[in-house]
């Protein structure tokens, strides 16, 4: 954080109590990849645009329930966005853990977990609106046609689907499962398989790719904070036999740099290249309240994967993408900072964390820290104070839990007391960002949250 841009924020701060407990306030949560409570991240790149299925975490309420599915997309893959939900009559279900999509049969099918169970869906576009691939939207019904396992086994989770090069697709789940699909890419051959893998503990979020000949599997072990993977590897078939490497662990938590129980994530590979990536859930603020990461993955001569050199850091831009230029802001304060929240490490753990709320972190570029305001605040504002009159043509507001949607009021000022109104909206709209074109200079912009969580990860002026 830039030193006069915190010394600002603790001049214009307007709380009701001493903010001493902040003055030091740091981010231990890095550049996460999308500025939003994400894990069992699933990306792809399709027709030169990243897509970014996940679960949406962050409601509070653990295990019991998600967010509504919604597909974050970017073009260079640091800025994201997502309008809505691909899956709408999925929204208020117990939606985890989606696949990436597949191509098949002129259509595009994903496979996510929906109230604990796998279901097959299909749409028209990656995009989509998704609906189930048989039978009516109906979850509470996991035994009908529409599941795509016909078995009661409780491993039926976090499906995972591979099309090798002569077209033939598998399917992997959770406790090592795996099967071939059907050419109806519902259904699955009767042969069910389990992956011998030299490590025994409880398995879930399987990887799966094809290298240069090689097939990787990869499988978590552990849980929490001492999430791992690890993996095996066949040059033979996607359903083995399998080698055993002797480094087999890939990710595991590291302690020095403070990245705590890599789990549940994909491996991606950019179009037309060999370049390979890591992609993982951190155990960030205990239970459902996590952020997905990015790191390199990388291969020794003889195809073994090397143990990913873990970073909170991200990988910055995959592609070039034109971008307008970005108004520095001078200094930023708010109505209030809600009381910093202190990680409590769980038993038998060392993950000690606190976290921050104060203004800068809504203008400081990284997606793992934000602004709150503080939970009596009724008014909830942010100012942008850009130290100039400058044009300002986009403001892009990335709130806290978007998917749950907001409403705001965007005002400028030259003085910083009159007020002008010059974008937002009254009526609540899921979406991230928020944008506004107000095309007029300014060298105060305020934001007012009437709707949605009291909070911003990012804030972007041109």
């Amino acid at each position: 954080m830039k030193k006069s841009l915190f010394t600002s924020l603790m001049l214009g701060v307007l709380i009701s109590e001493p903010i001493t407990a902040q003055t030091e306030a740091s981010n231990p949560f890095g550049n996460a990849l999308i500025p939003d409570m994400i894990a069992d991240a699933s990306i792809q790149e399709i027709d030169g645009t990243f897509y970014c299925y996940a679960t949406t975490d962050g409601y509070g309420r653990g295990l019991e329930t998600s967010g509504p599915p919604v597909v974050w997309k970017s073009k260079d893959f640091v800025h994201w966005s997502f309008d809505g939900t691909y899956f709408p009559s999925a929204a208020k279900e117990k939606y985890w853990a989606p696949s990436k999509v597949v191509p098949a049969n002129d259509k595009y099918y994903i496979y996510p977990t929906i109230n604990g169970y796998m279901y097959p869906a299909v749409a028209d576009s990656p995009d989509g609106p998704f609906r189930l691939a048989r039978g009516k939207d109906e979850f509470h019904k996991p035994f009908t046609t529409s599941t795509l396992l016909q078995t009661e086994d409780p491993g039926g989770i976090d499906a995972e689907v591979f099309i090798d090069d002569d077209g033939q697709a598998y399917v992997f789940w959770g406790r090592r499962h795996v099967a071939k699909l059907n050419k109806d890419m519902i259904t699955v051959d009767s042969d069910i398989q389990m992956i011998s893998t030299p490590r025994k503990e409880y398995s879930e979020g399987p990887i799966f790719f094809k290298r240069k000949g090689i097939y990787y599997y990869l499988y978590t072990i552990g849980g929490d904070e001492k999430y791992q993977y690890a993996y095996v590897m066949s040059k033979i078939s996607p359903m083995g036999p399998f080698e055993f490497p002797k480094q087999d662990i890939i990710s595991t938590t590291d302690y020095k740099k403070g990245v705590f129980g890599p789990g549940h994530g994909c491996v991606f590979s950019p179009e037309g290249t060999d370049d390979y990536y890591f992609a993982y859930l951190e155990f960030g603020r205990r239970s459902t309240n996590r952020q997905t990461y990015v790191n390199r993955l990388e291969f020794n001569e003889d195809g073994t994967i090397r143990p990913v050199e873990l970073s909170l850091e991200g990988v910055g831009a995959l592609r070039k993408v034109k971008q307008e230029k970005k108004i520095k802001v001078d200094t930023i304060y708010a109505s209030s900072i809600a009381e910093p929240l202190h990680i409590k490490p769980m038993k038998d753990t060392l993950c000690r964390r606190t976290e921050y709320f104060v203004p800068a972190f809504a203008a400081d570029g990284a997606n793992g820290s934000r602004w709150m305001a503080a939970d009596r605040d009724n008014q909830s504002w942010i100012v942008a104070d850009l130290g100039t009159t400058r044009k300002v043509r986009r403001s892009e507001v990335y709130f806290v839990r978007p998917t749950a949607g907001h409403a705001y009021l965007l005002e400028g000022s030259n003085d910083g007391k009159v007020w002008k109104a010059c974008g937002g909206y009254e009526d609540i709209r899921i979406q991230s960002p928020h944008t506004d074109a107000p095309g007029k200079k300014y060298r105060y912009l305020r934001i007012k949250i009437s709707e949605g969580v009291k909070g911003i990860w990012e804030w972007n002026i041109y």
